[in-house]
């Protein structure tokens, strides 16, 4: 029987450089080795196709961190990616956080 609510998770986009909602610093800690400091919300992601295998509710902070990321966790290797370079292809909905990431970073308007 499918779940009838979502289930909540957290996500942080890291940007190495400069300086916390605990969860997303201890995930990010977990997945990088990176002591992050977020610096603000980007959004809440809660599409119900965004994970197959139940409903869940992501929400991804921006933050900054000093160092270089080591995969740890579930992340068996973290690297740094600009726009131009991302992966592909990327799991659940990453895609569509990235974009709005990098919309926010050149315009300062968060998703709606």
């Amino acid at each position: 029987m499918a779940d009838r609510n979502p289930l909540p998770t957290a996500d942080v986009l890291i940007e190495v450089g400069e300086t916390a909602e605990t969860a997303a610093v201890r995930e990010a800690l977990e997945e990088t080795g990176l002591r992050v400091t977020l610096t603000s919300l980007l959004g809440v992601y809660s599409d119900p196709a965004r994970d197959s295998r139940h409903h869940t509710i992501s929400t991804v902070y921006v933050g900054r961190a000093e160092g270089a990321p080591l995969g740890g966790d579930d992340a068996a290797e973290a690297r740094l990616f600009g726009e131009a370079d991302l992966p592909s292809p990327l799991a659940f909905d990453h895609g569509k956080i990235l974009a709005d990431y990098f919309l926010f970073k050149k315009t300062g308007r968060r998703p709606l």
